[in-house]
């Protein structure tokens, strides 16, 4: 399967583009030793501002805006890569011949059915300890 050149192909593309480059950036020391000199400019300038209502509003307006903006780019690459993994997962399973195949896609399931399996699950691997328990005591 031949991937799509990213910056091709409209505005959510690019976006996509975008939020992921932008999440790899903020991501990286060098954004936080930016975000720590930054800071530290802020709080160097306080006497010269004398400490003023509006030297504070500089730092919190920022740094609420930009946490705003931040989330949504980080959630964007967070759904993007959880989403790949779920596909990863959903082949896996489909390639393996004993697997049970009704597991793609049980990330859609409701809560009350994710349970449901769950608690199956668990029941297994209850059954599996108690085999073990009495293989190893025979």
């Amino acid at each position: 399967m031949a991937k799509e050149n990213p910056r091709n192909g409209g505005w959510g593309n690019g976006f996509q583009f975008f939020a992921t480059k932008a999440s790899y950036v903020v991501g990286t020391k060098w954004a936080f030793a930016a975000a720590i000199a930054l800071i530290i400019a802020w709080a160097v300038a306080g006497p010269y501002f004398r400490y003023s209502d509006t030297w504070q509003l500089v730092v919190n307006t920022a740094t609420t805006v930009v946490t705003f903006l931040i989330v949504f780019l980080i959630q964007n690459t967070q759904n993007r890569d959880a989403k790949a993994i779920h596909l990863k997962l959903d082949e896996i399973i489909r390639s393996i011949n004993p697997a049970h195949n009704e597991m793609i896609d049980i990330e859609k399931l409701s809560d009350e059915e994710l349970e449901r399996l769950s608690s199956q699950y668990e029941q297994i691997r209850k059954e599996c300890e108690a085999r073990e328990s009495e293989r190893k005591s025979a």
